[in-house]
């Protein structure tokens, strides 16, 4: 008799734990769901860079974070994107010029299509052109597009290495994040 009562009381410790164990295991359950739906997000619809360098500036600072959004498939002039140049590299830069455009670099000024292109953006500077690969006038070719940095002083963009492929684009950027905010670019 002594005996069944110490199999029942080991019974009864045992189920003590089964709840602890049941709710663990539920809780990471849970968390390697979450995991798992995060790497589908980031690696299908949204991303982030880090910016390096000032190229960007006044636009972008060194060690901005920005967030991009993988699926957008209308790219306009303008935009800031992130951008794999040919050397392999991740670059954040602006979109001057696309496909079929015809651009120009003159007196420090850039021409697409023939008239000067308005670029409040800029840091100031003027542009001139670079010891590159790219001749002007220039017209892009289908599925290409031709970036540079807004501090043109600064910057290494396809005034020096060309145009690059629409289908290099990592994403469009929306947001960067500073030390202590959040801004839409």
């Amino acid at each position: 008799m002594r005996k069944e009562k110490e199999g029942a009381g080991k019974r009864r410790f045992l189920k003590k734990y089964d709840g602890l164990k049941y709710g663990w295991l539920k809780e990471t359950k849970k968390f390697l769901l979450l995991l798992v739906i995060l790497f589908i997000v980031f690696h299908n619809l949204i991303g982030f860079s880090f910016v390096k360098g000032h190229s960007m500036e006044p636009t972008l600072i060194e060690d901005n974070i920005v967030l991009y959004t993988r699926i957008h498939p209308q790219y306009h002039h303008g935009d800031v994107v992130s951008v794999r140049i040919p050397s392999g590299e991740y670059y954040v830069k602006r979109i001057i010029a696309m496909e079929g455009d015809i651009l120009d670099l003159r007196d420090g000024s850039v021409y697409l299509n023939g008239e000067p292109l308005s670029e409040p953006y800029l840091c100031g500077e003027l542009t001139h052109e670079d010891d590159g690969i790219v001749r002007y006038p220039y017209t892009l070719q289908q599925g290409q597009i031709f970036v540079m940095g807004d501090n043109r002083a600064e910057s290494m963009d396809s005034r020096s290495f060309g145009a690059v492929g629409i289908r290099q684009i990592r994403g469009k950027i929306w947001f960067r994040v500073g030390r202590f905010f959040i801004q839409k670019i």
